[in-house]
C-alpha cells in the first residue's frame, strides 16, 4: 500500500488591480454631500431630455439610482468600520 500523499494549503490568490484607480480613490475620500454633488449635475442634464432620448435617459436613470444606492452603501460601511476601528476596545 502507497504511503498517503500530503495535501499542500491553497496559495491565496492576489488582490486584484483595481480597474478604476480615480473611482477607488474618490470612494476612499468621499462624503455623501461630495457624491450628491457629482450626481446632481447629471440628473438636470436627464431631466432636460426631449424627444425621442427621454426613453434613454429613463434607463440612464434607473441605472444612476443603483449606483447612487450602491455608493452610499459602501459609504455606510466605511463609515461603520471607521467607527468600530476607533470604538472602545471590548473583549480580549
Amino acid at each position: 500500500m502507497p504511503p498517503p500523499k500530503q495535501q499542500q494549503a491553497p496559495v491565496p490568490e492576489p488582490l486584484p488591480t483595481p480597474t478604476y484607480p480615480a473611482v477607488e480613490s474618490f470612494i476612499e475620500g468621499a462624503t455623501a454631500e461630495e457624491v450628491q454633488a457629482l450626481f446632481n449635475p447629471i440628473k438636470e442634464g436627464l431631466a432636460a431630455l426631449k424627444g425621442p432620448k427621454v426613453d434613454q435617459g429613463k434607463k440612464v436613470q434607473a441605472a444612476l439610482t443603483s449606483t447612487e444606492e450602491l455608493l452610499g452603501l459602501l459609504l455606510e460601511t466605511r463609515e461603520r468600520l471607521i467607527a468600530e476601528s476607533q470604538g472602545p476596545k471590548g473583549r480580549r
